[in-house]
This record gives structure tokens, C-alpha cells and sequence, in this order.
């Protein structure tokens, strides 16, 4: 027998006699129908995720096959394995619940199983971060394949795409202005293929960080899901994932402080999602990376906007990919960019923005560096009295004349406070009050959910109202919009100053200050704090009791503190 190190040979399940192991596995190996040859090929596994509960992923299984034949051209024997797959409108209280569950999933197989190299195929919102963040603590080495964008449907002559419109439309349901008929229309034509969102929400910023770090295969972020150069794209990341085997281009190497100040120029300049600062922190996190607020605001002051996408301007995934896609922005941002960082490919950043530009860079879609859509990126930290710890504000997607506001507090205290009284008619609101909702943070019951686009109260919609400043310890989905300001920290379930809103309290934003406070004084705070109410219980039993033990705040990326590389310093390979 082969006593090579590689492919079956490696990670040997312990019985006391490494050659039985071998014997055995390959036995076993053998009632799949493989012969001497495939039994002999390093092995590239498939981490692919499709689920009756994920839409985004059912392309995965004709998506799994082109990676198998990329892998098979290039001498690799593919093998495919699950691991629990993240469905975001599918699960409760909130997938970001569950992320850190698919995340240890991940990691264990990369490092259990014999393995030489990995394609992590994700795409749904958590799904890519908690790959990346398996990857990192495993240290594998593994190139991302993403699922790819949804194309846009069509409602009346208009565009439509999941999310941001399914918002723009609701909120026209809810204000009156279109009937049941024509939501439900409009509900069987928001999402008609296979993908993820069809607009700049968090799957799709996701899918653009990978690329920026250099886990994934350039210019692969935005290819359509349907699009035949998607499956290109999966065969090209099989071939990538056999040139990674005998190298040490592991994430260790490629995921970097440099290369995560990359990937938070690319979120400032297309303007992404929110929630892909919690996940950059957490993936940065299993590496021992720092990703402080403080640096967000930096990088937002030198970074422009450069994509005119939805949620925040007019155009969908579809015409980002076919405007030159990511490779495009980051051959603006250029001068601005560490270009010596590794990359899956083996190539650096720099080497790959040499290559000639296909296709051509479309400006009404991507922006020139000099002429950029905005000055100053998409996303801003505020501190203050109100979030002594941060909080973040999706600038580009808010309204500009509320960036300097005072207003009168009006206070939810839970989600199911503002669902019975968001709409009540006798709801003390004005267009000029803010809205304020508490425990709804990553410890409280309800884990941090996409809850933070508080709607616009009823008889306001109906009035017109089309923007409020909403406050929340939440997060908000990438798909949405408005002056929305979330992950407010310390939260409400700690004891942080969020808890002692109460309605008619006052309160600041300045955008330009970096700050939202807290108009109340501190005799006033002290003895609310002394009257707030004892934690919720910790649950005494399964993932709900390891969750709420060990989760950590929005500032360190909502991962649990027990994953933190400071608790196992010593890097190795189990697999042997």
C-alpha cells in the first residue's frame, strides 16, 4: 500500500493499526464503483449546501457538477459532502442564529474528513460568512464558489427584484396607494430563478468580499446563478482547487489585515450590506484580526462610491456583472489597495488587475474613481451617549436631509411591542420623531434579526412619509433602505443605554460628528438603570443554551467567544 499523505491515505480513522484503516477505508471507498486509479488522485471535497428550505441553492446540484468535472480534468477526485444550509426567509427567530452552528459544521468536516483542498459552495446570506469562517479555523485549503445573483423579473413594463423592491412595494401596500390584487402579482414575480438577490443586499456584498480577500476566483462574484458562465465558473474553481493541493495558499495565508482592509474598501465603495461588517469581523475574528469600528470610518473618508446598484441607486446584480463586475471596482480603487496580497488563483491582487478588462467597464453602472457617485463611502460608524460601543448607519441609503436631526424618542421594547402597536391608530408619532426599538440584539430572544427596518407607522405611510430615523440594536437586510441605524452597542439585553429610551426622550444624530446621543441626564439614566428588569434566562438545554451562553457582541462579529484562535494558539493539521 501507498503510505503517501494525501487523499485517502490522510486523517486515518484510529483503530490501533494505521495500514487496517487504510485497508478498510479503501474498501469501503470501493463500493462506491471507484477503481485503482480515482482511489489514488488527491481528493477535492464539495461543501455544497442545496435544501428544500434554501431557493437560493437549487441550482446546487447541476452547480456541484461542473465543479466535479474542473476537478476530475485536473487529476482531483471530487467528493461531495453537506453540511446544514441556511435558507434566509426560511428559518426563525434569524439565520444569523444559526450561522455560527454552520460555521463549526464546516470546519470539523474540512478537518475531519480526508481532504486535500475544499470548494465551498455557498450563497444564501450566512451561509458564505460561516464557510469562510469554518475555513479559517480549520485552515484548509479552499477557494469560495458562490451561488450567484438571481435575474429580475418583470411587473407592469417595470423591473422588478428580490428584495429591495419587495420593500419598495410594501410599502406602497401598506400605505394604500396598490390593492391586494397587484401585491399578490407582484408577490409571483419578485424571485423567478434560482440565486440570490437581485440587488446589492448581503449575499451579494458577501459574495463580492470573498472575491476581495482573494477566496474566490476573480471576476466570479456576480455571474448570474442562471448564466452558463456560472457552471463555467464552478469547472474553473474544481481546476482552482487542485492547483491549491501541496501549496501554502491556505486562508491563513490569503486572509490578512490587508486583505480585509481590501475587502472593507470594496464594502464602502459598492455600498453593501451592513450585516457584512458583522461577518468580515467574524472571519477576520478566527485569525485573530481586529476590525474596529475606527478603521470603518477611516477607510469611509478616503473610499468612494463607485456602484450604482439597488438598494441604493437604480441598477440590479444582473448589470453589475455585464458593467465588468467587482474586477472593475477594484481596478478604480487600485491606487488605494495592499496589491501584494495572495490570492486562491496563486496570483497577488495586483497581478490579477493587470490582466486586460473584460468586459469593459460600463460607467453608468460602475463610476470612475474621479468621478465617483459619492465622495465618501456607503457605510459609517456613530458613537455617543447612545452607542458608547458603535453602531453602524448605511449612508448611501439614507436620506441626507435627516443626517443632522433631533426628535423625540418614541420607544418599542421588544418586536412584539412594535408589531401590536407600530400600526395602532392611537400611536403617539410624528414624521419627525425617531423610532427606537431595544432588545433585539444578538443575546436577546430574539438573536439579532433583520428587524431593524422598523416600518414606517401606518397612518404616517398613508400620509406620505416615506423616511423616519429608526434606532435599533437589530440588523437590517442588505435589500433594505432609510436612515436606519443598527447594532447599537453595548445592546439592550446588556444593560447598554439602548434599554433606558423611553418615548419622549430626545434624541441627536450627527452624521458629520459620528455620534447619536442620548439627550437625558445622568441622575435621570441611573435611576432607570437601577429599575430595569433582570436579564432573560438563559435556555438550559442544546444550541439555544450554547448560543445565548457564548455569543459575543455585533463589534466582535456575533461569533462565540469559544471559537477565538487566542484559545487554541497552536495552528496544526489533524490530518496526518
Amino acid at each position: 500500500m501507498k503510505d503517501e499523505k494525501r487523499g485517502l491515505a490522510r486523517g486515518l480513522t484510529q483503530y490501533g493499526d494505521p495500514e487496517f484503516a487504510l485497508y478498510l477505508r479503501r474498501s469501503f471507498a470501493r463500493s462506491m464503483g471507484y477503481g485503482d486509479e480515482m482511489l489514488g488522485r488527491p481528493i477535492v471535497a464539495i461543501n455544497s449546501t442545496p435544501s428544500g428550505f434554501n431557493n437560493c441553492h437549487r441550482h446546487f446540484p447541476e452547480l456541484a457538477e461542473a465543479v466535479k468535472r474542473g476537478v476530475l480534468a485536473a487529476g482531483g477526485l471530487p467528493l461531495e459532502f453537506p453540511t446544514i444550509s441556511l435558507g434566509e426567509v426560511f428559518l426563525a427567530p434569524t439565520s444569523l442564529k444559526f450561522r455560527n452552528l454552520m460555521s463549526m459544521d464546516v470546519e470539523e468536516m474540512l478537518r475531519s474528513q480526508p481532504i486535500d483542498a475544499a470548494v465551498l459552495m455557498g450563497g444564501c446570506d450566512k451561509t458564505v460568512p460561516a464557510q469562510l469562517m469554518g475555513a479559517a479555523s480549520a485552515d484548509v485549503p479552499c477557494v469560495q464558489l458562490v451561488a450567484g445573483p438571481m435575474m429580475t423579473g418583470r411587473h407592469r413594463g417595470e423591473r422588478l427584484g428580490a428584495c429591495t423592491d419587495c420593500r419598495r412595494f410594501w410599502a406602497r401596500y401598506r400605505s394604500g396607494q396598490i390593492d391586494s390584487a397587484e401585491i399578490g402579482e407582484i408577490e409571483g414575480n419578485l424571485a423567478t430563478t434560482a440565486g440570490t438577490c437581485a440587488v446589492m443586499g448581503t449575499a451579494s456584498t458577501m459574495a463580492c468580499i470573498a472575491e476581495a480577500l482573494g477566496m474566490a476566483l476573480p471576476g466570479s462574484a456576480a455571474i448570474p446563478a442562471v448564466h452558463a458562465d456560472r457552471l463555467r465558473c464552478a469547472e474553473a474553481t474544481g481546476r482552482a482547487a487542485v492547483a491549491l493541493i501541496g501549496t501554502d495558499r491556505r486562508p491563513s495565508r490569503i486572509i490578512d489585515a490587508r486583505s480585509v482592509e481590501n475587502a472593507l474598501r470594496v464594502l464602502l465603495a459598492i455600498s453593501g450590506s451592513t450585516n457584512a461588517v458583522i461577518h468580515l469581523t467574524a472571519i477576520a475574528g478566527r485569525l485573530g484580526i481586529p476590525v474596529p469600528l475606527e478603521q470603518l470610518n477611516r477607510l469611509t473618508a478616503e473610499t468612494p462610491v463607485l456602484v450604482d446598484l439597488k438598494p441604493v441607486g437604480s441598477h440590479y446584480m444582473e448589470d453589475f456583472h455585464a458593467a465588468g463586475g467587482l474586477p472593475a471596482v477594484l481596478r478604480e480603487l487600485r491606487p488605494l489597495l495592499h496589491l501584494d496580497c495572495l490570492t486562491v488563483s496563486g496570483e497577488t491582487l495586483g497581478e490579477l488587475l493587470d490582466r486586460p478588462a473584460r468586459p469593459a467597464r460600463d460607467p453608468a453602472v460602475i463610476a470612475a474613481r474621479e468621478s465617483p457617485i459619492d465622495e465618501e463611502g456607503g457605510l459609517v460608524a456613530l458613537f455617543g451617549s447612545l452607542a458608547p460601543g458603535g453602531a453602524l448607519l448605511k449612508r448611501a441609503a439614507a436620506d441626507p436631509a435627516l443626517f443632522e436631526h433631533e426628535g423625540r424618542a418614541v420607544a418599542f421594547d421588544s418586536l412584539e411591542d412594535l408589531a401590536a402597536r407600530i400600526d395602532a391608530p392611537d400611536l403617539d408619532v410624528a414624521p419627525e420623531d425617531i423610532l427606537v426599538l431595544r432588545n433585539a440584539g444578538p443575546s436577546s430572544p430574539a438573536a439579532m434579526p433583520e428587524a431593524g427596518y422598523l416600518p414606517i407607522p401606518r397612518k404616517l405611510a398613508a400620509g406620505g412619509v416615506k423616511d423616519m430615523i429608526r434606532i435599533s440594536d437589530a440588523r437590517m437586510s442588505g435589500t433594505a433602505f432609510g436612515t436606519v441605524i443598527l447594532h447599537v452597542a453595548p445592546e439592550a439585553a446588556k444593560g447598554g443605554p439602548l434599554a433606558l429610551v423611553r418615548s419622549g426622550d430626545r434624541i441627536r444624530l450627527s452624521v458629520a460628528k459620528r455620534r447619536v446621543d442620548l439627550l437625558v441626564d445622568e441622575a435621570t439614566l441611573s435611576a432607570r438603570r437601577k429599575a430595569l428588569p433582570s436579564p432573560a434566562p438563559i435556555p438550559r438545554r442544546g444550541y439555544d443554551w450554547l448560543y445565548h451562553s457564548h455569543v459575543l457582541p455585533a463589534t466582535r462579529g456575533c461569533d462565540f467567544d469559544f471559537l477565538l484562535p487566542e484559545l487554541d494558539p497552536v495552528r496544526r493539521d489533524p490530518r496526518p
